[in-house]
């Protein structure tokens, strides 16, 4: 049993940043190693990583994916769109001029039973309509049609929807969080939330890496709502991962390859989706990780023969990109492959996040939370970061 109330810690609201600091790059930086924790500036970072490392980072944007519907009784409907369903693929959804289907979450659902919903564009005579059309559980697919065909569907979640900021922050979304809460390398739509420790990244601290001789490399995992998900079990082991969309070109596949030993994963989505790949490459014709594949048994290939066999395979099927799907649960007992440093925020108390720092540094992540707690870092999203080195 993996008992989750012994990764709980005291997090009061007034820890958790409402708000990033106006330089984000001036953000706390707790790093440790072997051990031992001192305290940092963010923007040191490239000087503080060793010669030859080679960031990974994600480069996923976060979509306006909440949109507000009113029904002529004046109900509010809020409609959250989490993932993709028709086209599955998330970049031919989102450019695509014809109507699309999503899974999604419903706020006030009870009062959308059956019929059309539709909201106009601000400043645009362009009408969106939305259909409920199933529901499994907590999630519900709906459809969206809008009455221009020369606009994607990521046009209109531009003009209509809103950014879907964490709900821990306890604040509407203002106008600044659109800057703030995207990384400033964020290319590829289809994140519901930011893959944060990117946040404190500025193109000053990148041109610095660039100077130092620091390989910078980019992959992609759209972030879903699961990550807020709380583990409501008891038993860690018995809570249920949420599927996230990954793709990699093979490029990062042969840096990463050509880098091992040298690996520092920007986020825990960075992890997640380098870490998956020793398993996808057990199998890349089946590109989806489950979230008991890595304790089912011992492994005996190699991470430098597993990314072969991914780089084999997308030669065989002339891709240049890897596609997959990972459900992968890092927690205490796994095994690292690829990550041996990690840029990493500070997570909540009982999260799936927080199992995944204690699996890379050990018990140490109480050491570091009570140093992080004791000298006034910020938690969460908007909160300051860390730079962790793998406890062997």
């Amino acid at each position: 049993m993996l008992n989750i109330n012994e990764y709980d810690y005291p997090l009061t609201d007034d820890r958790i940043a409402k708000y990033p600091l106006d330089e984000r790059d001036h953000s706390k930086l707790l790093v440790y190693k072997s051990g031992k924790i001192e305290e940092q500036v963010f923007c040191r970072l490239p000087e503080l990583l060793p010669e030859g490392t080679r960031l990974v980072c994600n480069n996923t944007r976060v979509i306006q994916a909440r949109l507000v519907f009113h029904k002529e009784s004046g109900a509010r409907i809020e409609v959250f769109c989490l993932e993709p369903l028709e086209p599955h693929d998330y970049q031919l959804n989102l450019s695509s001029t014809e109507p699309v289907e999503w899974k999604c979450m419903v706020g006030n659902l009870k009062k959308w039973k059956q019929g059309v919903l539709s909201l106009q564009l601000l400043n645009s005579e362009v009408i969106l309509t939305a259909e409920l059309k199933a529901s499994a559980g907590n999630t519900h697919t709906v459809r969206f049609e809008w009455s221009d065909s020369s606009i994607s569907f990521a046009e209109i979640l531009d003009k209509a929807g809103e950014l879907p900021i964490p709900p821990y922050l306890n604040r509407p979304t203002e106008e600044r969080d659109k800057m703030t809460y995207q990384t400033v390398y964020s290319r590829i739509k289809g994140s519901v939330a930011a893959p944060t420790a990117g946040l404190h990244f500025t193109e000053a601290v990148l041109e610095d890496l660039k100077m130092r001789g620091i390989g910078r490399t980019e992959l992609t995992l759209h972030v879903g709502a699961g990550t807020f998900q709380p583990v409501k079990t008891e038993d860690a082991n018995q809570h249920v991962m949420h599927t996230e969309i990954i793709a990699v070109p093979k490029r990062t596949i042969e840096e990463i390859r050509d880098s091992l030993g040298h690996i520092c994963a920007v986020g825990t989505t960075s992890m997640r989706t380098l870490e998956s790949l020793y398993f996808i490459g057990l199998h890349p014709n089946k590109p989806h990780v489950d979230q008991t594949e890595p304790y089912e048994r011992k492994y005996e290939v190699s991470m430098q023969d597993a990314l072969q066999n991914i780089l084999d395979y997308l030669d065989k099927t002339s891709s240049d990109t890897l596609h997959a799907e990972t459900q992968i649960m890092i927690k205490p007992g796994y095994r690292f492959r690829v990550v041996d440093m990690l840029v990493t925020n500070f997570h909540q108390p009982k999260s799936t996040l927080l199992l995944l720092v204690s699996a890379f540094v050990g018990e140490d992540w109480r050491k570091i939370y009570d140093f992080a707690l004791d000298n006034n870092f910020r938690f969460l999203s908007y909160g300051d970061s860390s730079l962790l080195y793998k406890n062997d």
